[in-house]
Formats: structure tokens, C-alpha cells, sequence
């Protein structure tokens, strides 16, 4: 019976090498600054809104400066999404 031919194996070669991509970077200096702004202007809304009874920030809000303020750090939160 005849022999069957040896298959020669290709000799490895590695993939050609990945031109690094150039990587824009945008200035995002700003985000940490204003979401901190956020926290404590919220913070501070309502520790005021408290400690005045309801006479300050906004008097004519009632309870819904208590709204505010949490919406104020919510927006916070927002912004701390395009922190990188």
C-alpha cells in the first residue's frame, strides 16, 4: 500500500501589528468641579430650607425646596457620568 505524502506545516507567522488608533482625548476638567458644585448647592439648599423652617431659599415653594435641593444633586449625578 502506498504511502501517503506528509503535509509540510506553513510556518508560523504573527499578524501583522495594530497601528495604535491616535485617541482623542476631549478636556473634561470642568466635570469634576460642577458636579461637586451640584452636591453641595443641593446639600446646602436644603440644610437651609430646614434650619429656617421654610422662611429660606424659596418661601413661596413650601416643601418642594426640599425637591429642589435633591434635584440639584441629582444633576449632580448627571454630570458625573462624563467624568472619565
Amino acid at each position: 500500500m502506498p504511502k501517503s505524502r506528509i503535509r509540510k506545516k506553513a510556518d508560523y507567522t504573527p499578524p501583522p501589528a495594530k497601528q495604535a488608533a491616535s485617541i482623542k482625548l476631549t478636556n473634561r476638567s470642568w466635570v469634576a468641579p460642577v458636579m461637586l458644585a451640584m452636591f453641595a448647592i443641593g446639600l446646602v439648599w436644603i440644610v437651609v430650607f430646614y434650619v429656617t423652617d421654610g422662611s429660606m431659599p424659596v418661601e413661596s415653594l413650601k416643601n418642594w425646596n426640599i425637591v429642589v435641593g435633591f434635584g440639584f444633586i441629582a444633576a449632580g449625578f448627571g454630570v458625573s457620568t462624563q467624568w472619565k
